[in-house]
């Protein structure tokens, strides 16, 4: 399947039905009066998040979604059926966005959430609506109301715990699969990962996921190379592991064009916890080796891992680190979360004893 993460798509939805015009007519029953129903309600227009979807590829072939509009009225005060409704289904961590595709509408960050974006239009009022005591036969109904029309933009975000960033080739996917069952294109030239892969990893019984993105180059954030676009992967998860290749000659250099992207890019991405890792070590020799540790220490202000997927030099470590730093920025938030509930509960009650007195 390949990966789309950007569409543009055209919704609309149902039209309200006719009122109806009609009147009462059965056998020995004089002055049966009005009874043309009202019009059904057009159909809504949804988008839904829903598990076992990772691109939004559906809507490259279809661009357009139409609600059904809402059933006539009838006569006997019968009301017209409700249009059907349309749902757009999409992966969790999708947004939709206005037609500028930079004002958020909704963001989908949970299984099963559903927004309405677009609302059917109401059904005309049948003629019994109209009938007064000055008017005991009117002859007249409403059409329904138009429905509502908007172009949106679905993005794709992908929501992951941690993300990898680094120049090409500094084996970003190398290590997802060797910690996942991820099976991402591993070749020895720049730009093999065309799109972003996600996997999940597991240390000490635990799970996280790791979502890795193309290789980031000098100038990205203007478009050179595959640019920044992918950038957005990575804008949700808690950690980033920043690889730098042992191949590189200068890594201290390497490990600064990517921080410099990332800071261009903004987003808060170089705000995020950073776990640094000199990857590809066991192509190197000990002296080698240490000496480019040395020099992306006094970079990078601390020791970086080595690593080696290959080996599997470092990868426990690796990942007992990022599980930490998982665990200690999903503390705050799950404490603000359970924050707002007690609130919400015995701020409730508080209320209610007060009202009473």
């Amino acid at each position: 399947m390949k990966f789309l993460d950007k569409a543009k798509v055209y919704v609309r939805s149902g039209d309200g039905g006719a009122g109806s015009v009609s009147f009462r007519r059965e056998k020995f029953i004089e002055f049966g009066g009005p009874d043309g129903g009202d019009g059904g309600r057009g159909g809504d227009v949804f988008v839904e998040a829903v598990s076992g979807l990772n691109t939004l590829i559906d809507y490259r072939y279809q661009q357009h979604f139409r609600a059904k509009t809402g059933m006539h009225g009838m006569g006997r005060n019968r009301t017209g059926a409700k249009g059907a409704d349309v749902t757009l289904k999409v992966p969790v961590g999708t947004q939709v966005l206005a037609e500028d595709g930079e004002t958020l509408l909704f963001d989908f960050t949970e299984i099963g959430q559903i927004e309405r974006i677009a609302a059917g239009g109401n059904g005309g009022f049948g003629n019994w609506q109209f009938k007064s005591s000055v008017n005991q036969a009117p002859r007249r109904a409403n059409p329904g109301l138009p429905g509502e029309e908007l172009t949106i933009w679905l993005q794709l975000k992908l929501i992951a715990d941690a993300g990898l960033v680094g120049l090409p080739n500094a084996g970003k996917s190398t290590f997802l699969a060797s910690v996942t069952a991820a099976r991402p294109k591993i070749a020895d030239y720049p730009f093999t990962t065309l799109h972003p892969n996600l996997g999940v990893a597991t240390v000490d019984a635990n799970e996280f996921v790791i979502a890795d993105i193309p290789g980031l180059i000098e100038g990205a954030h203007e478009g050179v190379g595959i640019g920044d676009r992918f950038l957005g992967h990575v804008e949700r998860t808690r950690v980033l592991l920043h690889l730098v290749s042992a191949v590189e000659e200068d890594v201290a250099h390497a490990y600064r064009t990517v921080r410099r992207e990332l800071a261009l890019y903004g987003a808060g991405l170089e705000e995020k916890p950073e776990i640094v890792a000199l990857s590809q070590v066991d192509i190197l020799t000990p002296e080698d080796c240490e000496a480019k540790m040395q020099a992306l220490t006094q970079e990078v202000g601390h020791s970086p891992i080595p690593l080696s997927a290959v080996s599997r030099q470092g990868i426990p470590e690796a990942l007992r680190r990022l599980k930490r730093e998982i665990d200690r920025m999903a503390a705050p938030a799950a404490k603000d979360a359970q924050a707002e509930e007690d609130e919400a509960r015995f701020g409730a009650s508080l209320s209610e004893k007060d009202w009473r007195g």
